[in-house]
């Protein structure tokens, strides 16, 4: 921009009353101002009339962000917020508060049909789909009441030392005195009730396969550590200024979880479903949609500690063999780890796109991929298809990228015969899905 060019008009603050439209990808609703700008709108819900605050956006914006701040016309499936923390300019944690808990499972449900529909150019029927999305178990609540899900919180820490979490897209921290969605065994902790000097973040981790407990501190740079005095036995460990890397201070440096019927080491933090009943819940629905044989060959992609490359081994056998591939280091000394007892289990190290290809593999009867939020992209589907494999499964936490990768998918005879959808993240817009997909060539 030219030295003396004028700024662009912020229209931070600028209010407008609309009527709410659709639920959109990402926790926010769409309106139309008068003059046709686009808001996409938190705290709202579908049918609504409401004032709108712009949070972010100039004139020359695209789409303009805003918060509800005024209910004019409330929809039937608003409630108030259980959590006092939530609403417009606080907590950025949740996006549903405000929704009835079977509401909110039917707005992710329409987010879901609506990627599948624009991304995909499928409709639920085509891709196996009955529409709906499914509460893990115990969490069909009644209106107002919560379920205690989240066994893995990370708190920002503000510059007094108080614990809280992040408000919606922004640094700044809301301290609170106890997070609704925290598990039981993050809440025993006490986490908030103490002050934490020095420190950037405090991850707390319950495990839900054992009673093993876990604090993870990242110090502002210079800081020393604080003494870690909690409710409960605990384990810590330190994030470094200088790598990045996790190291133990006192305690394990692991938790122990449990699933399938087999307890999985998970170190330094890392990657574990966060609510209680995913891993079952996810396994159970990977292995009723392969139905894996004696014998089968199969890959596990992104496959973390092994969660299931651990459920495909006990199912193939000893005539059996599963490769895993995942590119975190710490990951893969753990899924060899807790694998050890298979003998024709393999676990390789690195990026799934360039280990893939070394391998030499030129066919396989079954593979899982559960990728990071970005998914698998069109090299990686493209390769995977070329591979024969008589069903995929892929576990997908972003509707969007799932459905991407399934138009990929289609394009390279590979068509999703069923899916399903899980709401393992109650109150918030994230929901995990798991499609299985078949060659198209097959009864198609």
């Amino acid at each position: 921009m030219p030295k003396n060019a004028p700024e662009t008009p912020s229209l931070i603050g600028a209010e407008y009353e609309v009527e709410v439209g659709p639920v959109a990808h990402g926790g926010h609703c769409i309106a139309r101002t008068e003059e046709g700008r686009v808001l996409f709108v938190r705290h709202a819900l579908p049918g609504e009339r409401v004032v709108a605050r712009v949070t972010e956006g100039d004139e020359t914006s695209r789409f303009l962000r805003a918060d509800a701040v005024t209910v004019l016309d409330a929809a039937k499936d608003r409630i108030p917020a259980p959590c006092p923390y939530a609403g417009p300019g606080r907590c950025g944690g949740c996006d549903w508060q405000h929704a009835k808990p079977g509401a909110q499972r039917r707005l992710k449900g329409e987010v879901i049909a609506e990627q599948l529909r624009r991304l995909a150019g499928l409709t639920p029927e085509e891709a196996g789909w009955d529409g709906t999305v499914v509460p893990a178990e115990g969490d069909k609540l009644p209106a107002g009441e919560v379920p205690q899900w989240r066994t893995r919180v990370q708190y920002a820490v503000d510059a007094t030392g108080r614990a809280g979490l992040r408000r919606h897209r922004s640094h700044e921290v809301e301290p609170i005195d106890h997070c609704m969605i925290a598990a039981e065994g993050v809440s025993e902790l006490g986490v908030e009730k103490r002050e934490w000097p020095g420190m950037a973040s405090v991850e707390a981790i319950a495990a839900t396969g054992s009673q093993d407990r876990q604090v993870i501190l990242t110090p502002r740079p210079g800081a020393r550590l604080p003494l870690v005095e909690l409710d409960k036995p605990v384990s810590v460990l330190r994030v470094e200024e200088k790598d990045g890397g996790v190291h133990r201070v006192h305690g394990r440096p692991f938790v122990r979880e449990r699933a399938d019927d087999r307890t999985y080491r998970v170190g330094n933090g890392g990657f574990w479903q966060v609510h209680p009943k995913a891993a079952d819940t996810l396994v159970r629905a990977v292995m009723q949609g392969l139905l894996p044989r004696k014998g089968d060959t199969a890959l596990d992609l992104y496959c973390g500690v092994g969660l299931f490359a651990g459920a495909l081994a006990d199912r193939v056998g000893d005539k059996g063999a599963v490769l895993g591939i995942e590119s975190g280091k710490r990951a893969v000394e753990d899924a060899r780890h807790n694998l050890q007892g298979f003998d024709r289990v393999r676990i390789e190290q690195g990026k799934v796109d360039q280990v893939l290809p070394r391998t030499g593999i030129t066919d396989v009867d079954l593979i899982v991929l559960d990728p990071p939020r970005a998914g698998a992209g069109k090299q990686v589907v493209r390769h995977l298809a070329a591979l024969g494999a008589r069903r995929i499964a892929y576990v997908a936490c972003d509707p969007a990228a799932l459905a991407r990768d399934l138009a990929y998918f289609h394009e390279a005879g590979y068509k999703s015969r069923t899916l399903r959808a899980f709401d393992l993240f109650p109150m918030t817009h994230h929901v995990e899905c798991v499609a299985i997909l078949e060659p198209t060539a097959k009864g198609s």
